[in-house]
């Protein structure tokens, strides 16, 4: 039996979301493996004088626990 465990993590950019997703998954390569998807639970964007600063997520991650 497999067992999957799923941390949530918030990670930004100032590029864009699908950037923040990709550092999202990077920083939790680093210490988790087996990595098996990434759910984005929550956008949202930081507004300085009418215009986009900064992109933000909050994603689930999911992996298999090594037995």
């Amino acid at each position: 039996m497999s067992i999957v465990k799923v941390i949530e993590v918030i990670a930004s950019s100032t590029e864009s979301f699908d950037d923040a997703t990709r550092n999202a998954l990077a920083e939790a390569s680093k210490s988790v493996k087996n990595i098996e998807s990434v759910y984005v639970k929550e956008m949202h964007a930081n507004v300085i004088n009418n215009k986009i600063a900064s992109y933000a997520v909050n994603a689930k991650i999911s992996f298999k626990k090594e037995s």
